[in-house]
């Protein structure tokens, strides 16, 4: 780690201007900031980000990217994030098509648009356009870089199903049963047409739920703990960090 950081090392006029701006980031100590530091830098030598349709992408857009990322591993280690290389920026949302199975067997190819995708030993694709939008104007909930990057963590027992691999010492029984209630309490409450405070798209499955929590543990931490106590305990003990903000 000590060579790498040598040998590539992220110039700090790129780092402070790109990471004072960075919502998420406000509220970490300088201690987290340069521990923050180093795993970007791991990051950025370890990970292409490239980008498609003729995006051009800077240092500062690799860096605004690395970093976030890096974020959900702060305090976990830098092989949470084997298995996989590359990073795709799109300039917006893209199009793509996945074989979707029908209720009796059939098989048909549905189109739809998306501004973030987690292929589980693929890369991560990103809109430039949203990621730009979570980075710098501060959404409560909302944060692409995260949610993508939360479905690698989930991903990495070979499965994405909102278990990711716990902490030595976490119970597998106290996540699930607080994942589980809160995650069919809000499915209750989409199917009944209800409003709450937590983005409805958690309830499209359990791994979807896990990447918007997370979401919401880095970004709304309050909201968080007040809707969903339980998961923001399991949350805090598994990225074993205060939220930032």
């Amino acid at each position: 780690m000590r060579r790498m950081l040598q040998r590539h090392p992220i110039p700090h006029h790129v780092w402070q201007s790109v990471t004072r701006r960075v919502c998420v980031l406000r509220g970490l100590d300088a201690v987290q900031m340069a521990h923050l530091r180093e795993k970007t830098t791991w990051f950025l030598d370890r990970k292409s980000i490239t980008g498609a349709q003729g995006l051009e992408v800077t240092q500062s857009m690799r860096v605004a990217v690395a970093a976030q990322a890096c974020l959900l591993i702060l305090n976990l280690g830098v092989e949470h994030f084997d298995g996989w290389v590359e990073v795709i920026l799109y300039p917006g949302a893209f199009r793509v098509k996945h074989a979707q199975m029908d209720a009796i067997g059939l098989v048909r190819n549905e189109a739809s648009v998306l501004t973030g995708e987690s292929w589980l030993r693929g890369p991560v694709i990103l809109s430039w356009d949203d990621v730009e939008r979570d980075t710098y104007h501060y959404q409560a909930g909302h944060n692409v870089v995260l949610h993508e990057f939360a479905h690698k963590l989930d991903g990495l027992t070979g499965v994405t199903n909102g278990m990711p691999p716990l902490r030595r010492g976490m119970s597998r029984k106290r996540w699930a049963e607080a994942f589980s209630e809160a995650y069919d309490a809000l499915c209750q409450q989409v199917a009944a047409g209800e409003s709450g405070f937590i983005n409805p798209y958690a309830a499209t499955n359990p791994a979807e739920f896990f990447a918007v929590m997370s979401e919401y543990f880095f970004t709304a931490p309050d909201i968080l703990k007040n809707c969903c106590p339980a998961v923001h305990k399991q949350l805090a003990l598994f990225y074993q960090t205060a939220a930032p903000r």
